[in-house]
């Protein structure tokens, strides 16, 4: 049984969810179909790039994922597959694949070449049932040595001036703001040093591993008063993120809102 999962941006309230499913039962009727996300905002090549890395690592060996995010074809957007992590991958060549091909040097890449009048996910579909029955990518198109990278998803080292200068990559359900600096970027580069934070107008002296590392158990729990309040903590993806103590959002708001964070926005670490 093969175990096919789907990252789109094409939201619930259409057909387009339904249609790619029954697609991949017509061709494979014993297929297992995983949805990973279909809330990403439209055409959001960084947010798509950053829930995958999170999320593909956690399925087994050998799993095949659908990623339908700005995928129509074209000259300038052509569609690719590829074997990575002992995984495999089906989308555009539009840069999704960057943030995890930097760090994992994927084992085969190709230019997918059979299916060109289909619309993106009708291909896409082809593909992965043709890699579920134990096809290989040589089939299914010609080999390629590089895809398209996204430099927003990398940070800038600015080693004159001590910083590494990162930006908002995503902002998550929560509406913590979540930036492109890793831990393992800020310890090779700060090596134990102290640091400031900044996001927009906030300075933030202090990161957090866990974000109840705010509270302060030796307070009586009647005079704690941290809900509402604004840190910086490496996440469970280990990122650097700024967020709001358990912030209601409907009411209050979440860290982007709050502190007027958005895509794109400059996080700053200066090393001291």
């Amino acid at each position: 049984m093969s175990l096919i999962t789907l990252t789109t941006d094409f939201g619930t309230k259409d057909h387009f969810i339904g249609a790619i499913k029954g697609a991949i039962y017509n061709e494979l009727n014993d297929a297992r179909v995983v949805d990973i996300s279909h809330q990403i905002t439209p055409f959001n090549i960084t947010e798509t790039a950053y829930i995958l890395k999170n999320a593909y690592k956690k399925f087994p060996k050998g799993c095949i994922h659908i990623i339908d995010v700005d995928s129509e074809l074209s000259i300038e957007n052509k569609h690719i597959a590829i074997k990575l992590d002992d995984h495999y991958f089906i989308c555009a060549n539009n840069g999704i694949m960057s943030m995890i091909a930097s760090e994992i040097k994927p084992e085969k890449i190709v230019e997918i070449t059979i299916h060109n009048h289909l619309e993106s996910y009708s291909a896409f579909v082809k593909v992965a049932c043709h890699i579920a029955r134990g096809g290989t990518l040589d089939v299914i198109g010609k080999p390629i040595s590089e895809i398209k990278q996204l430099n927003e998803v990398y940070p800038f080292i600015n080693k004159e001036n001590n910083q590494i200068v990162g930006s908002v990559i995503y902002i998550d359900n929560y509406g913590n703001v979540i930036s492109n600096i890793t831990k393992k970027l800020f310890q090779d580069i700060g090596k134990g040093r102290p640091f400031e934070v900044k996001a927009r107008h906030y300075t933030f002296k202090k990161i957090f591993n866990k974000y109840n590392e705010i509270i302060d158990f030796d307070i009586p729990l009647a005079k704690r008063q941290v809900d509402g309040e604004k840190l910086a903590i490496f996440n469970v993806a280990e990122y650097l993120e700024i967020s709001i103590y358990k912030s209601n959002l409907k009411s209050v708001g979440g860290a982007s809102s709050l502190l007027g964070l958005d895509y794109r926005d400059s996080i700053t670490v200066k090393f001291l």
